[in-house]
């Protein structure tokens, strides 16, 4: 039995990225609500790497689409998932961190502004750090 040829170029791609949409569905269905919010991290996080990306290479409509992304997540999944009765002021805070992070994100695209873009990641990565340590100390330890 021999196979007729390996998949190249796009069709490779597409089998890539189904695969991997497929590895990450699997990983969302699976987890613990804590672990989502570790997963709304890291899909923020990715898309402002992919939009610094497309800053770089003058793609306007990339960069639009991968800002877009990220103001969704921090918006409609961070922001979204706060419960302001049980956080009192520290949740109130929060809430207005991802604000913050969202408004640096539309001006990032607004001005083509990597120091904003810069900004609004080193936030993410600080809450997302936090959170991590309060949710799994051992893992962040053990990633130190």
């Amino acid at each position: 039995m021999t196979y007729s040829s390996i998949a190249r170029g796009p069709k490779r791609r597409h089998s890539v990225q189904a695969y991997a949409n497929i590895g990450l569905e699997t990983e969302v269905l699976s987890a613990s609500p804590e672990h989502l919010i570790t997963l709304l991290f890291n899909g923020a996080q990715a898309a402002i790497l992919k939009a610094r990306l497309h800053m770089e290479n003058n793609n306007i409509e990339g960069r639009g689409m991968a800002i877009s992304k990220a103001i969704d997540i921090v918006d409609s999944g961070l922001k979204a998932s706060v419960d302001l009765e049980a956080g009192g002021e520290v949740a109130k805070y929060l809430v207005a961190s991802y604000e913050l992070i969202i408004r640096n994100l539309m001006l990032a695209n607004l001005h083509v502004d990597p120091a904003k873009l810069d900004l609004a990641e080193q936030m993410l990565k600080d809450i997302g750090s936090a959170w991590r340590s309060a949710v799994d100390p051992a893992k962040t330890e053990g990633a130190a």
